[in-house]
């Protein structure tokens, strides 16, 4: 038994009827034109994950300068309510 009780020499049989209707050229043709559909495909899977990496990294960045923002601001807000303590004195 081969493959899903499809034996070695039924396969070879299709095969042989295949390339005698579309020919050797044919089929390398069709093999070549899958081939670069294949490629295409796995380079635009590659181009989204380095789009969403670099706009996770993106993020973090803008993350963390909104982080500095915050603590000088609050540095200054701290500063302000001390003096304004040290006014009402």
């Amino acid at each position: 038994m081969g493959f899903g009780g499809v034996s070695i020499w039924q396969l070879v049989i299709v095969l042989g009827i295949v390339v005698l209707l579309f020919g050797t050229k044919k089929l390398r043709n069709l093999g070549g034109d899958l081939g670069s559909a294949v490629k295409g495909f796995k380079k635009a899977m590659n181009d989204d994950e380095q789009k969403e990496a670099a706009e996770n990294q993106e993020s973090k960045k803008l993350t963390a300068d909104d982080a500095q923002f915050s603590k000088s601001q609050d540095a200054e807000d701290v500063s302000k309510e001390k003096s304004k303590i040290d006014s009402d004195k």
